[in-house]
């Protein structure tokens, strides 16, 4: 089982930053793939970006170049940069994890962090 923790959130101004952290805890073999995904009101979850074990990365194009994911294997923790924020990237953040329980399981697990508010306003 894997249990996430999501802090960071918070107020900004128009062009402000903001950095997410996810701390995972529990009792797993891997956490094959880290992401963080958004919802706004109204609006369904998407995904913001997520990252593997081997630190490849994905972003979804409106985040593209103003946000930057990263993970600390050692610490069993993921990380997201906001910069240059927009009132559009306010929302509720959740992270997510690909997980294998044990060894050597074939199938991963999701999981989903209770999420954090980042709201992006003047």
């Amino acid at each position: 089982q894997v249990q996430l923790v999501e802090s960071g959130g918070g107020l900004v101004q128009p062009g402000g930053s903001l950095r997410l952290s996810c701390a995972a805890s529990g009792s797993f073999f891997s956490l094959n793939v880290l992401g963080w995904y958004r919802q706004a009101p109204g609006k369904q979850r998407e995904l913001v970006a997520d990252i593997t074990a081997a630190h490849n990365t994905n972003y979804a194009d409106s985040v593209k170049g103003r946000f930057t994911i990263s993970r600390d294997n050692n610490k069993n923790t993921a990380y997201l940069r906001m910069n240059s924020l927009k009132p559009e990237d306010t929302a509720v953040y959740y992270c997510n994890a690909k997980a294998r329980l044990s060894y050597p399981d074939i199938y991963d697990s999701n999981y989903w962090g209770q999420g954090t508010q980042v709201t992006v306003s003047s």
